[in-house]
């Protein structure tokens, strides 16, 4: 399956948190992500990802591992995800680590998630800051099978919009490249 998404910066954050909210009830959630790779990085060479992320809620503690191939969308940057939960943390990233896997980036993500359905399409809208990284951004995405990208991301389009976020506010940055250049640069 394919992670149909796209990100943008925001500007006006309590405005798309009132549209938002008027759609459906948030939750806060706060990620702790660690990426892997090989000590070649053979991975982002070929712009794969590997990651454990341990995601934070009011009510519950969720640890995810992560695998997304390369991207299918070069504009959106929209990639296949396969994602399974993992009932020991700890014992992931001994596995990943044991199969000659290093840790490349870790960072913490603020998140507020918002599940709801647009356009007959199951969609997730996160608003996310990273501490790291100045500004407040938006990925709204949705899972569909590989033939149905472009007209999935055309949905995704349309609530961004309904949400006041402009084309040009549109963004392919990761957070891995900008988290490790504010580090590089400290």
């Amino acid at each position: 399956m394919i992670e149909a998404e796209l990100k943008a910066r925001v500007h006006t954050p309590e405005a798309v948190v009132k549209r938002l909210d008027e759609r459906t009830t948030g939750r806060a959630e706060v990620y702790q992500d660690t990426y892997y790779d090989d000590p070649a990085g053979r991975l982002e060479g070929s712009d794969k990802e590997l990651r454990v992320r341990t995601v934070h809620g009011t009510d519950e503690t969720r640890t995810l591992l992560t695998y997304k191939g390369a991207k299918v969308d070069e504009a959106s940057g929209s990639k296949p995800e396969h994602e399974t939960w993992v009932s020991d943390p700890e014992a992931v990233h001994a596995l990943l680590r044991g199969l000659g896997y290093v840790p490349v980036v870790a960072f913490e993500k603020r998140c507020r998630n918002y599940d709801f359905e647009a356009n007959g399409r199951k969609m997730v809208a996160t608003l996310v800051r990273v501490p790291e990284i100045d500004g407040t951004f938006v990925e709204l995405e949705t899972i569909v099978d590989e033939a149905d990208v472009a007209a999935a991301l055309g949905d995704v389009r349309a609530v961004l919009r309904d949400l006041g976020i402009e084309e040009e506010d549109l963004t392919t940055e990761l957070y891995t490249d900008a988290v490790r250049a504010g580090r590089t640069s400290s």
